[in-house]
């Protein structure tokens, strides 16, 4: 089949849709900032425009009571499960532009290419955009997709506090997404298959110059929070010797988590500590309190238990030596997932009639494909980004690797749609 991608026309919505943010741009060349925080005004206003794109597109569009966003083209026999592809377009403080939206636009003009060249498909194939991938505004990623797949209780989603002391029932009814969000989650065997679209967000495929990835297995995420208690004071007045500073043992159980996730030996291992709280917060005062969240991902969630079991170890003898109380919840803890092999070779047979290098790989990042695993069939096809950057400005991938990655995907859908 002779796919036409229209890869201006995408780069041009994917600049459109990088312009719906409020945050100060770098003024660097190449680099562009995007903050678009879910249920704000700039992620409001960014639906509505996507909305626009696919009913302009002859897509049947639907909400559910958490905002994830369905566009469905609809097969010559709407009654079978559908094929799925999608992806997010929230994106967590000085971002870039491509992480997700991917996804989002380039399955939208898959779904478009395929209509031009006048096939039509058996099954309905469906675009979503999922709400919440990023979790910076509830502190929980692919929040959209868990409760698609109905691996998060919906009453404990909806209690969920925002960083602006709202619940996410609040802030979804104020955004306009009303309903029980136990409806969120997909009957039985609703999508035949899944296959999602996205930048590497690594280095492996630029660096080997490879133009297509095939994720075969997605990395077990797991998210904690710390609380280091200690005893604060005057920064002159108490003295050295009878310190328990939060901040000074909060310190040592950050290195003892980069340890732990270094001495497993093996690169899909990984730790991270990405936010610190210190109370009170006066350079003049000893910090009492201390608030830490871990992120730590594994492809094996074995292994990624026996680093947890490290930090905790550390953690007690760092609260002993140190006098401080360390109290830890556990946000989330999931498993890994393993794409379907037929639609990993789906992908496979694409990229030979392509004439695309392509390679097998693991995704060490965690999307919402995790969770749409758990209620159906699903791989992931990657394309190249520079120097494997993402989250920050300078994310970029190519318009040539858009389009690689656009014309993959189309011929997959139409090949699972059949």
């Amino acid at each position: 089949m002779n796919l036409s991608v229209n890869a201006a026309r995408l780069q041009q919505e994917m600049d459109t849709l990088a312009g719906f943010t409020q945050v100060e741009q770098t003024g660097r060349e190449g680099e562009r900032a995007v903050t678009r925080v879910v249920f704000t005004n700039d992620d409001m206003q960014a639906r509505a425009w996507l909305r626009v794109l696919y009913e302009e597109a002859g897509l049947q569009v639907r909400e559910d009571a958490v905002g994830n966003t369905f566009a469905r083209w609809v097969g010559s026999d709407p009654g079978l499960p559908a094929v799925g592809t999608g992806s997010h377009t929230d994106a967590i403080p000085h971002a870039g532009m491509y992480d997700g939206t991917l996804g989002v636009l380039g399955g939208l003009e898959a779904i478009r290419t395929l209509q031009r060249v006048g096939v039509k498909p058996r099954r309905s194939i469906e675009l979503v955009m999922f709400t919440s991938e990023e979790p910076t505004r509830f502190g929980i990623g692919c929040l959209g997709s868990r409760l698609m797949a109905g691996t998060l209780d919906p009453a404990r989603a909806d209690a969920l506090l925002g960083k602006d002391d709202l619940t996410l029932r609040q802030a979804r009814e104020n955004a306009g997404f009303q309903g029980d969000l136990a409806q969120v989650k997909l009957p039985v065997s609703y999508y035949s298959a899944w296959a999602e679209l996205h930048i590497e967000q690594g280095p492996l495929l630029e660096r080997d110059g490879v133009q297509i990835g095939i994720v075969t297995h997605i990395a077990a995420p797991a998210s904690y929070r710390f609380t280091i208690d200690g005893l604060g004071g005057h920064a002159g007045a108490l003295l050295m010797p009878d310190r328990r500073d939060a901040l000074c043992a909060a310190s040592e159980i950050i290195l003892a988590i980069e340890r732990a996730a270094l001495g497993t030996g093996v690169i899909d291992t990984v730790a991270t500590v990405g936010t610190v709280k210190v109370h009170p917060g006066a350079v003049n005062s000893v910090p009492s309190r201390v608030d830490l969240e871990l992120d730590v991902r594994d492809t094996e969630p074995g292994r990624r238990d026996e680093v947890m079991a490290h930090i905790r170890s550390a953690i007690a003898e760092i609260e002993a030596r140190r006098g401080v109380k360390v109290s830890e919840t556990e946000i989330n803890a999931d498993a890994p997932a393993t794409s379907s092999e037929a639609i990993v070779e789906s992908i496979q047979k694409a990229c030979k009639d392509l004439g695309l290098t392509n390679r097998r790989m693991v995704s060490r990042a965690y999307h919402d494909s995790l969770f749409i695993a758990r209620v159906a069939p699903v791989a992931m096809i990657f394309v190249p980004c520079r120097d494997g950057v993402s989250h920050r400005p300078d994310e970029f991938a190519t318009v040539e690797a858009m389009r690689d990655g656009v014309s993959v995907l189309a011929e997959t859908l139409l090949d699972l749609a059949r």
